[in-house]
């Protein structure tokens, strides 16, 4: 249990009510915010979308009328991947994946949905799950035409 004295943490929920974490990049910095409204995963969800071995990942840019700083990101897993236990697993390894790849892949003004798929997501070695969301950033993004490398 916390001491009612101790330091507050700045990674957890801001005025909105999303969590954000601030990850340096090489120039300047990239906030990383976390979705937490059902209307922009629903939004997300009727934007650009790949499915890759190991998630689908959808993404849309937010439009002028949108605060348009920050790259945002969700996670979700349904009940088909499994039990709460499989389905935080899941979520876990999106989460880092994410945290090591979208600072550096992800445009400014995105937002980005990762959705586990069933024991894909966890039981793919996480090399391959890096490399799976590296081509899905590219296609969302438009920038790769053809052959998966």
């Amino acid at each position: 249990m916390t001491p009612p004295n101790a330091p507050k943490d700045q990674a957890h929920a801001d005025a909105e009510g999303s969590q954000s974490a601030v990850l340096s990049c090489s120039d300047d910095e990239i906030t990383l915010t976390t979705l937490a409204k059902r209307n922009d995963f629903l939004k997300a969800a009727r934007a650009r979308r790949q499915g890759t071995a190991s998630f689908l990942l959808q993404g849309r840019r937010r439009s002028e009328t949108e605060d348009a700083s920050g790259i945002r990101v969700g996670y979700t897993c349904s009940k088909k991947v499994g039990n709460a236990v499989a389905r935080n697993h899941a979520k876990r390894r999106l989460r880092e994946a994410a945290r090591l790849l979208i600072p550096e892949l992800g445009r400014e003004g995105w937002d980005y949905v990762l959705i586990g798929k069933k024991s894909d997501t966890s039981e793919r070695p996480f090399d391959l799950l890096l490399k799976d969301l590296r081509y899905a950033l590219k296609k969302v993004h438009g920038e790769t035409k053809g052959e998966r490398k």
